[in-house]
């Protein structure tokens, strides 16, 4: 199984950036997956979850209404859509899938 995070850097507050992740090794479109998060000197947290065929999201209360998970079973492939982003976004985000994490892609929010 082999997760590879991409699309982080730095954004201006307020600012976007989509996350992706590509996925090989396993059934894609058989699993929920996941993006965590994990700041500086905090716990890795969940960010959000898709169902295996799309149709049911959760998120956590901090990224509702300004982020959004979405994935593409033909492409092996999940996505983060953050918006409205915050300083308090900035961390390292994980795709994670079972017990399989990706490497993680930085994420950093500041003018």
């Amino acid at each position: 199984v082999q997760l590879v995070e991409s699309g982080g850097g730095l954004v201006q507050p307020g600012g976007s950036l989509r996350l992706s992740c590509v996925a090989s090794g396993f059934t894609f479109s058989s699993y929920y997956m996941s993006w965590y998060r994990q700041a500086p000197g905090k716990e890795r947290e969940l960010v959000a979850r898709i169902s295996s065929a799309g149709d049911s999201t959760n998120y956590a209360d901090s990224v509702k209404g300004r982020f959004t998970i979405s994935r593409d079973n033909s492409k092996n492939t999940v996505y983060l859509q953050m918006n409205s982003l915050k300083p308090e976004d900035t961390a390292v985000y994980y795709c994670k899938t079972y017990s399989y994490w990706g490497q993680g892609t930085q994420v950093t929010v500041s003018s």
